[in-house]
């Protein structure tokens, strides 16, 4: 496991946005979505969600995908996703801290998402912090 910056997180968004506008929304929710593919690193992935918190691509768990994520919330009660959904339809990108469960620590601990609208599309990566 080596630690990742909020570099890390941004380049990874950076990078999903060249690969859907080079190879179209189908294909890139595909490969987002494939545990195997090349958008996951350890335990950094992309996830994307709808301009209403639905999510349409997951790294890691494509159970999550279809399902309507808008009022989750992390170990303190906060709705991140709400955040990253409000701050994406108003300012376009942004943070967002929150606190999330880690697989390899088993502990919560704090995370930080950077996220960008692309489209109708809001594509997220988190780093542990």
């Amino acid at each position: 496991m080596s630690l990742r910056t909020r570099d890390d997180a941004r380049d990874w968004v950076n990078n999903a946005k060249s690969f859907y506008k080079a190879a179209g929304k189908r294909i890139a929710l595909a490969e987002f979505s494939n545990p195997n593919g090349m958008f996951v690193q350890d335990e950094m992935y992309i996830y994307v969600l709808n301009k209403k918190g639905t999510m349409l691509a997951h790294g890691i768990n494509e159970k999550f995908v279809g399902e309507d994520f808008i009022d989750l919330m992390d170990s303190d009660g906060k709705k991140f996703i709400k955040e990253i959904v409000d701050a994406a339809n108003s300012e376009g990108k942004g943070w967002v801290d929150y606190k999330w469960y880690h697989p390899t620590t088993k502990q919560w601990s704090p995370k930080t998402a950077y996220f960008e609208k692309v489209d109708d599309l809001i594509i997220v990566s988190a780093i542990y912090v």
